[in-house]
């Protein structure tokens, strides 16, 4: 039986981008999804469209830069860093994260406290 993964809301692709950036530095788009897909345990998968379009979407608002650089495996690479708007854009958008997961902890410890 094969386990569902996380599908992702709006926006919060973006926000684990801008965390892994400014958490590990440059990075290509491989190497970003990579670590997405490590630190959240393989809940989260990420397709190759699917980061693509989120680091065109988050360079396009300024919130990441890319510049041509080296692979490890000597491939030319483009290689993605948090821009200082992003960083403002990442702090205000992890607050919102942290008062959402805070509010839906205490709705659903509701059907806990309906039971005892």
């Amino acid at each position: 039986m094969a386990e569902s993964k996380l599908d992702l809301l709006q926006g919060t692709l973006d926000l684990m981008v801008m965390q892994t950036l400014e958490t590990m530095g440059a990075l290509h788009g491989y190497g970003i999804a990579r670590r997405i897909e490590q630190v959240s345990g393989d809940e989260v998968l990420l397709n190759q469209g699917t980061i693509y379009a989120a680091l065109v979407r988050l360079q396009q608002r300024g919130w990441i830069a890319a510049e041509w650089g080296t692979s490890d495996n000597n491939r030319k690479a483009k290689y993605y860093t948090i821009t200082r708007s992003g960083r403002k854009q990442l702090l205000k958008e992890a607050e919102t994260w942290h008062r959402l997961s805070s509010v839906m902890g205490r709705v659903l410890a509701m059907a806990k406290e309906e039971e005892a």
